[in-house]
């Protein structure tokens, strides 16, 4: 009997400013609206932005031609593709979603989840009946009536697809003729796959590529197309004669961009060896170098098919580039790195943020250090989801040293920053892992001196949902230090759902939005219960608890050897291990902390009459009267059990400490 997949829920948020003007990391695609002059573009930051692509004499910056943000993504945006005139845009992400936004107002106005892993590609038709193919890492292929995907509501969301199949491998790269009667597909398995859409049949299979295809473009009528592999070759391709008609071989690596102009009398192709080339169909022999960039050229896009004058570019980079397309006549052979090449730069620049390459979280388990790709290193708090602290340009190992505590929390976050910002991931395995004492949570809070435990999932789950409704909000028996951290309103909350095999995102929105009444219900639906039993009902896991043995310290010499096996929670200091020392252990021996010495025997003395023990008052300075060893080691009064056992005991045994008092 087969059984459905266990689903887990993740929750994550993302550490980063209200307006994030500038793309953060790489930049996966680009769209062009030649009437409006606005670049569209998206990446691994999971935002699409609109841009004023508008030539003018008076040079801006990225944030002075950043039109709006569209944000509904939860992972890597991976192509874009502009259609009705163009109303409308379509988005392909990593998150398995196809997405469709206005560009008017810049919402999202639907999402397509029939994608069961990561959607590479988009290809469109924008004659006569509109029509949108994705495909992806999931090996298949889906057509949409964009009139039907533009219709869409809440409630009317039902929308009915037709799918190519045949395809055996992950496809990265896919391309439809105009009036949608081709399609063409490529993988990682190298060839070139061809549909008849109408019919959803497969037409034929092209072989000829040794590595990943990368890109295609297709002519108008479907008979010719154009595919960029791996292997540092173009091709160009009969789709009637099924055959490979002619081969350019202009670069000296992987082929990943390429672009036509309208009539296909030319092609541009960007490289991973970071040069951007124009090749004529009907001379593929030669080849004209335009530019190289600065990094691996991932996309091309020109600025208008009919009557190009521009292109722009995407690289490793976070920048943008537009390239003017005239150039003198300059065949790649006659390339030489050291000539004009150099001198020459792009006209447009959209610049780019930093993006986080490397993190370290501290063993506080609380704040994290992160290194920019302009290798600035910054602290940041997961509590208050904020950055604490700009380091600038030091050494990253030097400022993980600085800001070690000994102490050991258990870990109960994960950390990525593949979008180039700090995305932090809570789930239900380990979020309350790390209860603290309440003083080490507020750090120096004056008001935690009656509340001695706090549990850094839980605060954080109570801070990231403080304005949501339903949210538990008896102030009489509130959990400690509720309240103390505020999140920023603009970080967006992500959640997910996993099965073995991958995951899904089911809902988005921010903090400020969770008290939204619409968006508060929804919320309410997804939340999975373990979430639920800390934000609505206040009810936190059990503290975990420690074994641990106590015994004299050989130096001791006592009249009777006593071994204490006990158990605590895990985050009890070694100053209340004392105070059970004096009071249990020593003060009823013998009337005297020292059993050979009955000088000071009025401090610990029976009641002779009634026969009953009467403990003494615990001292302030506990450790001037009573010394802990672990492995011989002087243990101090603010360290915990569980700090002990990691950095001292260092053993899967119970912990074994060891007693002797001061004289």
């Amino acid at each position: 009997m087969q059984t459905n997949p266990k689903k887990k829920t993740q929750i994550s948020f993302i550490i980063r400013d209200e307006v994030e003007y500038r793309h953060r990391s790489f930049v996966n695609c680009l769209a062009f609206d030649p009437v409006e002059e606005a670049l569209y573009s998206g990446g691994s930051d999971m935002i699409i932005r609109k841009w004023d692509a508008s030539s003018d004499t008076k040079p801006r910056g990225a944030s002075q031609r950043h039109l709006m943000s569209m944000e509904h993504h939860y992972d890597w945006v991976n192509d874009l593709v502009l259609c009705s005139n163009p109303t409308y845009l379509i988005s392909a992400s990593s998150d398995t979603t196809v997405k469709v936004w206005n560009t008017r107002k810049g919402f999202c106005m639907s999402t397509l989840r029939t994608h069961k892993d990561c959607v590479r590609c988009l290809a469109y038709c924008s004659q006569g009946t509109e029509m949108i193919a994705s495909a992806g890492l999931d090996r298949c292929i889906y057509l949409w009536d964009v009139n039907t995907l533009t219709k869409l509501t809440a409630i009317n969301n039902t929308v009915t697809t037709s799918s190519l199949h045949g395809s055996k491998n992950s496809i990265y790269s896919i391309a439809m003729n105009p009036d949608g009667k081709v399609v063409v597909a490529g993988s990682t398995e190298n060839v070139l796959r061809i549909w008849d859409p109408r019919s959803c049949k497969k037409i034929c299979k092209l072989r000829g590529h040794t590595d990943n295809i990368r890109a295609i473009r297709m002519n108008r009528d479907g008979t010719q197309c154009l595919s960029a592999s791996s292997d540092g070759t173009i091709r160009l391709w009969s789709t009637g004669q099924q055959r490979c008609i002619g081969v350019i071989s202009c670069h000296n690596d992987s082929v990943w961009a390429l672009q036509t102009d309208s009539n296909f009398s030319y092609v541009l192709s960007g490289s991973r060896d970071r040069s951007c080339c124009k090749t004529y169909i009907n001379d593929l022999d030669s080849s004209e170098l335009l530019f190289q960039e600065d990094s691996p050229i991932q996309r091309l896009q020109i600025n208008d098919a009919d009557r190009p004058t521009h292109v722009w570019t995407t690289t490793w980079s976070s920048n943008i580039n537009r390239w003017p397309l005239k150039r003198p006549d300059t065949t790649y052979e006659d390339y030489m790195p050291d000539s004009m090449i150099n001198n020459q730069k792009p006209d447009i620049v959209l610049e780019g943020a930093p993006s986080i390459r490397q993190h370290s979280v501290l063993n506080d388990r609380r704040h994290v250090v992160t290194r920019d790709t302009e290798n600035n290193i910054h602290i940041w708090d997961i509590l208050q989801g904020r950055k604490i602290s700009n380091e600038g340009k030091r050494n990253m190992e030097d400022v993980i040293k600085e800001n070690f505590k000994k102490v050991f929390v258990p870990s109960w976050f994960s950390v990525n920053v593949k979008s180039g910002l700090l995305e932090i991931t809570l789930d239900e395995s380990d979020v309350f892992s790390a209860w603290v004492s309440a003083k080490e949570a507020a750090e120096k809070h004056e008001e935690t001196e009656n509340k001695p435990l706090a549990n850094f999932g839980g605060l954080l789950l109570r801070s990231l949902f403080e304005l949501w409704p339903y949210s538990f909000q008896d102030d009489e028996i509130e959990s400690p230090l509720h309240g103390y951290f505020h999140f920023p309103k603009h970080i967006p909350i992500l959640i997910w759902n996993y099965t073995e095999d991958s995951g899904r995102p089911i809902f988005r929105t921010t903090v400020k939005d969770t008290a939204n009444p619409t968006e508060s219900a929804m919320l309410r639906d997804h939340l999975p219960q373990w979430v639920l039993d800390v934000v609505e009902h206040n009810q936190f896991p059990k503290f975990n608890k420690m074994p641990f043995v106590l015994q004299p310290h050989p130096s001791y010499v006592t009249k009777t050897f006593k071994r204490d096996r006990l158990s605590a929670t895990e985050m009890l200091q070694i100053r209340k291990v004392m105070e059970h020392v004096y009071e249990k252990i020593l003060s009823p021996q013998d009337q005297s902390l020292e059993p050979n010495d009955s000088a000071h025997s009025s401090s610990s003395t029976a009641d002779k009459s009634g026969g009953n023990y009467f403990s003494p008052p615990i001292p302030k300075n506990i450790e001037d009267k009573v010394e802990l060893y672990c492995n011989d080691q002087k243990l101090e009064p603010d360290m915990d059990l569980r700090t002990v056992k990691h950095f001292i005991w260092k053993q899967s045994a119970d912990l074994l400490i060891h007693y002797k008092p001061i004289k």
